[in-house]
């Protein structure tokens, strides 16, 4: 049956390739290097001991703590480290440079699964979070390369989804050594969609071993003096389409109540820095950006932060901080960053990507839930006028990322078995 599933992809390539083109107009980086997204590759075979597969920014966030470990322990093992979105691309490349070797994942074609395999011969899969590919898997299978899945984690639709297609999910997932899922309830998700609980174990979140380098909070309140000086700063961490407009509805109606209020707002994608823009001066706002080097003066309402790796520096340059995907149903985004650095956290209703983990803060009184965008600056307002309200969601936010840390140890006793060591 996985005949059937090559073939449909095999005839849906001309449509992809449009929508990279598509992609492509707002974003250019969607318009390079197709030649890795079919594994056609001009350098000569490069071995890899670890393959790590990181979809976007923010898995790859999630697995650069692990990375610098097993760096540490095994400096001579040879790291590849695959992406599928050119944001999560950059990232790698900013943060891990010359240290690993970076293509983009290709397609999951036979053709190509096999080519990128004969390029780096990988010792060891590493796949984080969820990433199911039928023929990448088969071959992992077929050629004794063990398969992890790491922070593993599945929704409810997701499940419902690949259950109607147990022909194709199963004999996948029968090829993984371990599945180590983020909580009890994806661990009983993948043994529905897997049809076996053996291999599946719950290990924790690795988001929760966050490292936050020396010298970042003293930073960014260097940064804050410096671009925002006498300013009440509240951050929009990786804002939506649909988001903003709500947001900023917020914005002016705290900023009657609070004149020193000032909006600092990071989309999530790259291709949006200017229609956010747009849509700020639409509403009579006063931008300043980030890439034009501009300090804040009185009377600025909005900061731009249209740059890429700086959402940490800015969290610690910040009074109070949105995350964002979670006042449209995008289901919210990584909340423990702001929360490690000590920034008090606000999030929207639509947390189903971090389920456990907003329920979990929620119970601790360590950040607060906003349904509406009334509610959002109502809490804006209330943080201003309480200072110890602040203080009390971050102290209590660290200790909660602090219960739940060690998952990185965990994961490199396991995955250490399988690597060579010097």
């Amino acid at each position: 049956m996985r005949a059937f599933y090559t073939g449909l992809f095999y005839l849906s390539i001309p449509v992809i390739v449009l929508r990279l083109l598509w992609r492509g107009i707002k974003a250019p980086a969607y318009r390079q290097r197709w030649s890795e997204r079919f594994a056609i590759y001009p350098k000569e075979p490069s071995l890899a001991d670890i393959w790590f597969h990181a979809v976007s920014v923010g898995e790859a966030e999630a697995l650069f703590p692990l990375i610098r470990r097993i760096q540490q322990k095994y400096p001579k093992a040879k790291l590849l480290v695959t992406t599928t979105t050119p944001t999560g691309s950059a990232r790698v490349k900013a943060v891990l440079a010359n240290d690993v070797a970076h293509v983009y994942l290709p397609y999951d074609l036979p053709d190509a699964v096999s080519r990128f395999m004969q390029q780096f011969k990988p010792g060891l899969a590493v796949i984080v979070e969820t990433e199911i590919w039928p023929n990448l898997y088969a071959f992992c299978g077929k050629n004794n390369i063990p398969l992890y899945l790491i922070n593993a984690r599945l929704s409810e639709k997701s499940t419902r989804n690949y259950q109607k297609i147990p022909w194709l999910i199963r004999p996948s997932l029968a090829q993984a050594t371990c599945i180590a899922t983020q909580s009890e309830e994806d661990t009983k998700r993948f043994a529905a969609i897997s049809g076996d609980i053996g291999s599946i174990i719950t290990m924790g979140n690795i988001k929760f071993d966050v490292v936050i380098a020396p010298g970042l909070v003293a930073e960014g309140l260097e940064v804050k003096a410096r671009l925002f000086p006498d300013r009440f700063v509240w951050v929009i961490a990786s804002s939506h389409h649909g988001e903003e407009a709500l947001l900023l509805d917020s914005y002016q109606e705290a900023k009657q109540r609070l004149p020193r209020l000032l909006l600092v707002i990071a989309p999530r994608h790259p291709e949006r820095f200017v229609d956010v823009k747009k849509l700020c001066e639409q509403n009579q706002l006063k931008v300043a950006t980030r890439t034009a080097g501009e300090v804040c003066s009185q009377d600025t309402d909005i900061y731009l932060l249209d740059t890429l790796g700086e959402l940490k520096l800015f969290y610690a340059a910040a009074d109070v901080a949105f995350i964002g995907g979670s006042m449209v149903p995008v289901g919210g985004h990584n909340i423990l960053e702001a929360a490690a650095i000590g920034v008090p956290i606000l999030f929207g209703p639509h947390m189903s990507n971090f389920k456990n983990i907003a329920y979990s803060i929620l119970q601790r009184d360590a950040a607060i839930q906003c349904q509406d965008k009334d509610a959002v600056s109502k809490a804006i307002l209330m943080l201003y006028a309480e200072p110890s309200r602040r203080e009390s969601l971050v102290v209590n936010a660290k200790v909660f990322i602090r219960q739940n840390q060690g998952v990185i140890d965990k994961l490199v006793e396991m995955l250490g078995q399988h690597i060579k060591s010097d």
